[in-house]
């Protein structure tokens, strides 16, 4: 390429120059996981933390021993789903995440800094070091399932997440609105020039039930997943309704009592996805 500037880690492309050393890393040497799902889309504002709170929730239910990685750092909302309000713990680069209901590991920015609504100003690098360190310095012990609430975007923190932690697989959230197909041709591209399967679609806020007739209302426009799933090939959609019902629940830190059978198709694509090495 002749813009190359010979730094493989800024780059997703697989081009002839490509340095052939893996930029995976480890987990903490105290930490067995199977399986590594990334919740992504190419916006903000689709709902990445709700589907991620609602598949962990789904797969806690199950049986399986459940992790969350709260990669938004500026805008941490996995902890106030949870009802989480305690802090990690740990020295000398050995931390320790925090037991949500359910019995969850997660682990937040928001569970290291003093106060909730602390801002953290810090440039992309700074933020992208941090993921890692949730995977590299974590104690996660035995985890089957660990969930990553990706940012928004293509940008430094989802790269470094795609090329630097073994993802077992990735679920898309859109919404109906009509530039969405351009946003989810992006996060798909990206996940192809990494070499991350697809496992699903979520369409969130894709209707609204009457609460008085039970007529679904089409309020962001008419349903695109079903045509995106075919164009795409994805192995499994679903539509999340805008339910006022569970955005309570979210806000009372009690997501593990929303209904998540809508992701129940996305959920057996996670179940059936590859263990990851080491």
């Amino acid at each position: 390429m002749s813009d190359c500037t010979h730094d493989c880690s800024t780059c997703g492309s697989n081009c002839s120059s490509r340095k052939k050393d893996s930029l995976i890393k480890s987990p903490h040497r105290r930490s067995h996981i199977k399986r590594v799902i990334a919740v992504a889309s190419g916006k903000g504002g689709v709902g990445k933390s709700l589907v991620t709170a609602l598949l962990a929730a789904r797969s806690a239910a199950r049986g399986y021993r459940t992790a969350i990685i709260d990669a938004d750092i500026t805008g941490p909302s996995i902890p106030k789903m949870f009802g989480v309000t305690d802090r990690a713990t740990g020295t000398d680069g050995n931390i320790r995440p925090v037991t949500a209901k359910g019995g969850i590991k997660l682990i937040s920015m928001n569970t290291l800094l003093d106060h909730d609504d602390d801002p953290v100003v810090w440039r992309g690098a700074l933020i992208a070091g941090a993921c890692l360190q949730f995977w590299t310095d974590v104690i996660w012990d035995d985890i089957d399932i660990m969930f990553i609430d990706m940012p928004p975007g293509t940008g430094d923190v989802p790269l470094s997440v795609f090329q630097s932690i073994p993802i077992s697989g990735t679920v898309i959230v859109m919404t109906p609105q009509e530039l969405v197909e351009m946003i989810v041709g992006k996060a798909l591209n990206m996940t192809k020039m990494m070499k991350i399967p697809v496992l699903g679609l979520v369409e969130n806020m894709s209707y609204f039930s009457c609460p008085d007739c039970g007529k679904r209302v089409e309020l962001f426009g008419k349903s695109k997943v079903e045509e995106l799933a075919k164009k795409y090939n994805f192995p499994a959609t679903a539509k999340l309704p805008l339910d006022p019902a569970i955005a309570a629940l979210a806000d009372e830190g009690n997501i593990l009592s929303a209904d998540t059978d809508p992701l129940q198709d996305i959920f057996l694509q996670i179940e059936k996805s590859r263990e990851i090495k080491g």
